[in-house]
C-alpha cells in the first residue's frame, strides 16, 4: 500500500479536512507537522504554548504525530525518502511566506518524482476566487462580501471513516514552552473548538448583533483562535449559521465577520507587500515618532487611559483582546502617540493566540486610515468616551486594571496620569493628515 504524507499546518483537525480525505483515499497516511523556525522564531510565548497544546490534542486523537524541526524544503523531502512516500498532501496556503515555502517544497519534491497535492484551504472561498466585473481584485469590502455570498461554498467534508495511519516514523518531542504564571490561554484542539462553537450557537449567538461591541459582556464567540489554527473550518461554521434559530441580524452579522477574514486574505494574496507596508502608499509620507518609553507604556498597559490599559493587559494575560478594544488601542498608538502601525501590529502578532497575518495587518491599517475600506483619518477614537459607551459600568476595566477596581463609574473612565493629552494629540494628528492630503493633491 502506498504511503502518503499528510502535512498538517493550519488545519489541526480531522473533520472537514479535504486534504486529509484525499490523503486517506490514496493510501496509508503519515501525519506530519514541521516546526518551521521561520514561523516559530517570531512567535511569542502565547502562540507557541497554544500551538503545542493543539498539536498534543491532534496527536492524541490520531494516536501519534510525526514532529520534525527545520526548513520544510529540506525536512519534507527527507521524510518522504525515509518513509518511501508517493505523495504529500496539504491544504493550500495563500499567505506570502506560505506560498514561497510551498513552491520551494514542491520543487524539491519534484526532483524525487513526488507530487505536492494541494486540496482545500483555510477559507470557505479560497483567496483569488473572486474578481470584480472588470476582472480586478476587490479593494472594498462591501462588493467583495456580496460576491462572496453569491459565490457560496462547498459542503463540509465528513471525517474519513477509517484512516490507515502509518505511525512508525521517528518523531521529535514537542517543545516545552515556559509560560508566565499569570498567562491564561483557552483550551486548544479540535474537540475544544467544536465544544466552544456549540456553546456559542446555543447561548451566545442570539443577541450577538447588539452585544458584540461590549467587552464587559464577553459576548463574542472567541472562535478566532480556533480558525487561526484550523481546529474548525469556516465552512463548518457557515453551515451551522444557515440552520440557526438565532435572530437574523446576529446571524448575518456573524457571517459578515467571517467574510471580513476572507476579504483580508484575498487582499493580501493580491498585495503581499501590504503585510509590511501601507496599502495606500501615500501614507508613507506621514510623520511618525520612533518607539520610545511611551510605546513601552502602551505595550504594558500603562498609558493612563483605562480602556486602553485594560485591553493591553488583557492581551498579556490571555493572548487575546476584544475586537472593539483592539481598535481603540490601535487608534491610540497611531494617532495619539503618532507611532507607525507596524510596531503595534508586530506586538499584536507576537502575543495574540489568534494572530492571523491578513486580519491583523489590515485591521491595523483600517484604523490607521491607510488600508482598504479605511476608517477616515479624522476618525480618532476618544478612549474616554469609548470606555463610557462600550463599558458603561467599568466592568471590563476592573477585570484587568487592578488599581481601579474600587473606582465607581463613570469616574473609572477618566484618565489618570496620562502619558499624552488626547485632545492635543487629536489636533496634531488632524494637522498631520491635512498636510498629507494637500501634498498628495498637488
Amino acid at each position: 500500500m502506498d504511503r502518503i504524507v499528510m502535512w498538517f499546518r493550519r488545519d489541526l483537525r480531522l473533520a472537514d479536512n479535504p486534504a486529509l480525505v484525499e490523503a486517506a483515499d490514496a493510501g496509508e497516511v503519515v501525519p506530519v507537522f514541521v516546526l518551521d523556525p521561520a514561523l516559530w522564531g517570531p512567535s511569542g510565548v502565547s502562540r507557541r504554548q497554544y500551538l503545542t497544546r493543539s498539536l498534543r490534542a491532534l496527536r492524541d486523537t490520531i494516536g501519534g504525530l510525526v514532529v520534525r524541526t527545520g526548513s520544510p524544503p529540506l525536512v519534507v523531502p527527507s521524510l518522504v525518502m525515509e518513509m518511501k512516500a508517493t505523495s504529500v498532501h496539504v491544504a493550500a496556503d495563500f499567505g506570502p511566506y506560505g506560498t514561497r515555502r510551498d513552491d520551494a517544497v514542491e520543487k524539491a519534491l519534484g526532483e524525487l518524482g513526488v507530487p505536492l497535492v494541494r486540496t482545500g484551504s483555510s477559507y470557505a472561498v479560497p483567496p483569488g476566487s473572486l474578481l470584480t466585473a472588470d476582472r480586478q481584485p476587490f479593494k472594498v469590502f462591501t462588493p467583495f462580501s456580496r460576491a462572496w455570498h453569491a459565490h457560496g461554498w462547498a459542503r463540509a467534508n465528513a471525517t474519513p471513516d477509517a484512516v490507515r495511519w502509518a505511525l512508525s516514523a521517528n518523531s521529535e518531542e514537542l517543545p516545552t514552552v515556559e509560560m508566565p504564571r499569570d498567562l491564561r490561554l483557552p483550551e486548544a484542539g479540535e474537540e475544544a473548538a467544536t465544544k466552544r462553537w456549540q456553546q456559542f450557537l446555543e447561548s451566545g449567538l442570539h443577541g450577538y448583533g447588539d452585544a458584540r461591541n461590549r467587552p464587559d459582556l464577553d459576548a463574542t464567540s472567541r472562535m478566532s483562535v480556533h480558525l487561526k489554527w484550523g481546529e474548525i473550518h469556516p465552512r463548518t461554521m457557515l453551515a451551522s449559521l444557515a440552520t440557526s434559530s438565532a435572530d437574523a441580524r446576529s446571524v448575518a452579522r456573524y457571517r459578515t465577520e467571517l467574510a471580513w477574514r476572507e476579504f483580508y486574505a484575498d487582499v493580501l494574496l493580491h498585495r503581499p507587500d501590504s503585510a509590511r507596508k501601507h496599502f495606500r502608499p501615500e501614507f508613507e509620507a506621514m510623520p511618525y515618532e520612533e518607539p520610545d518609553e511611551r510605546f513601552a507604556a502602551w505595550c504594558e498597559g500603562r498609558t493612563g487611559y483605562p480602556i486602553v490599559d485594560a485591553g493591553m493587559r488583557q492581551l498579556l494575560s490571555e493572548g487575546w483582546m476584544h475586537n472593539r478594544v483592539r481598535m481603540i488601542a490601535a487608534s491610540f498608538l497611531v494617532k495619539d502617540l503618532s507611532i507607525h502601525w507596524q510596531h503595534g501590529a508586530r506586538h499584536f502578532m507576537r502575543w495574540l493566540v489568534d494572530g492571523d497575518l491578513p486580519s491583523n495587518m489590515h485591521g491595523w491599517q483600517w484604523t490607521a486610515g491607510s488600508g482598504t475600506d479605511p476608517a477616515p483619518y479624522y476618525r480618532v477614537f476618544n478612549p474616554t468616551e469609548q470606555g463610557k459607551k462600550f463599558d458603561p459600568d467599568g466592568a471590563y476595566i476592573r477585570r484587568y486594571v487592578a488599581e481601579l477596581r474600587e473606582v465607581p463609574a463613570p469616574e473609572i473612565h477618566e484618565p489618570r496620569n496620562p502619558i499624552v493629552d488626547h485632545a492635543a494629540e487629536r489636533k496634531r494628528a488632524l494637522r498631520d493628515y491635512e498636510a498629507l492630503r494637500k501634498s498628495t493633491a498637488r
